[in-house]
């Protein structure tokens, strides 16, 4: 079976789940099937055989990046010859895969990570780009041949967002976890380098620095938190200047009231994650929309205990009182989830038998029922499906 993989993401550029997943599920697609890759131009790269990037065209620089996406969409369709089914993922390749379902009569496969939908934040980024961006998704979702869904909550929130979906159509593959590379580290260098006391429990959060995140929310949050914690937040990619604006706003106001507050910008090494996770008190995911939250898996996977926020697909991962703490989310009371968040975290801190008991069974899980060799497994049962 010729397959090829189309994504924005792909290694060294990743920056979100989509790309971890799409990274990881290229290295087991490769043993079942005969793969491409084509993904986006960006930091130079050794890529292996059949990884082939694509930039947007030239003339238009300076123009909308949604605009410039769907070029990039063009240039992938055109590369597709000889493939026998196209499999893309996120708005930013999904045209793409359509395009080429249409050019050359193959099955199209895409997996949603998130919807356009249910990120509205979006149109500070994009701009006018943001209809462009739901056009593109509603375009290739609904004449796609299979839909995967990374959890059940996404999948209740496609066919809600797309009625016109056939569900038959729509099929749950879990997001993976390599629990090989995520495992827990004892080193402790990454913790001294980057200012981390050892000696005091710190929270952490990982991620981008968006709205759907929800870090406003836990920075105000933090407020409330025993002051012998320290907030560490491994934060980067900036949506837009104004939620970078604001975030930075909230940290020097954290900083005024309590000690430890320690932001990590930019993206780290693999590595320097894992050990941060590893030597976290709790792992704090406050996303206020989160198809799935493979970050989630990350932390239970080094053994971490999980607060998190009871949104879309976390429930699937994270149990609640087993490997974590789920805090209700209600957009219209923010404040009383930054209470729960906040609640939850000194709670978990302030009972380590209980945090390791939960590290341990977040590891248990991870290893047990989220592997990729398995995901890739099910998504090649999808594409059976759709080539019938």
């Amino acid at each position: 079976m010729k397959v090829a993989l189309l994504t924005r993401e792909y290694p060294p550029d990743v920056y979100g789940g989509a790309g971890v997943h799409v990274e990881f599920l290229a290295r087991e697609l490769r043993a079942l099937t005969d793969l491409q890759v084509h993904c986006w131009a960006g930091a130079e790269a050794d890529d292996p055989a059949g990884v082939f990037r694509h930039a947007a065209d030239g003339g238009l620089a300076g123009s909308n990046e949604a605009l410039r996406s769907l070029s990039v969409d063009l240039s992938m369709a055109a590369a597709l010859t000889g493939r026998d089914l196209v499999h893309s993922h996120t708005w930013y390749a999904n045209l793409g895969g359509h395009l080429g379902k249409l050019l050359h009569g193959i099955p199209h496969v895409m997996t949603a990570h998130s919807l356009e939908p249910l990120r509205p934040w979006k149109a500070e980024q994009l701009g006018g780009g943001y209809a462009l961006s739901g056009w593109a998704e509603r375009t290739a979702i609904e004449a796609a041949d299979a839909v995967v869904a990374v959890s059940h909550g996404m999948r209740t929130d496609i066919l809600e967002s797309y009625p016109a979906l056939d569900p038959s159509r729509v099929h749950v593959v879990h997001n993976g976890i390599d629990t090989r590379l995520y495992r827990p580290d004892p080193d402790e260098s990454v913790l001294h380098a980057q200012g981390i006391d050892p000696g005091r429990p710190y929270a952490l959060f990982v991620g981008r620095i968006t709205r759907q995140k929800g870090v406003p929310h836990l920075l105000r949050a933090a407020r409330r938190l025993d002051p012998d914690i320290q907030l560490v937040m491994a934060a980067g990619a900036p949506d837009t200047p104004a939620i970078d604006a604001e975030f930075r706003e909230l940290v020097e106001q954290l900083r005024e009231t309590r000690s430890g507050v320690i932001w990590i910008p930019g993206m780290l090494p693999r590595p320097e994650v894992v050990q941060l996770l590893t030597h976290a008190a709790v792992f704090v995911c406050p996303s206020v929309y989160e198809p799935l939250g493979i970050v989630n898996l990350e932390a239970m996977a080094c053994g971490t205990a999980v607060v998190a926020s009871a949104v879309g697909g976390i429930p699937e991962v994270v149990r609640d009182g087993v490997t974590g703490v789920l805090v209700p989310y209600e957009e219209k009371d923010p404040a009383a989830f930054e209470e729960g968040l906040a609640a939850a975290v000194n709670a978990v801190v302030g009972d380590s038998a209980t945090a390791a008991r939960m590290g341990a069974a977040g590891r248990e899980r991870a290893v047990a029922e989220f592997g990729w060799d398995a995901v890739a497994r099910r998504t090649v049962d999808v594409y059976e499906r759709a080539l019938g």
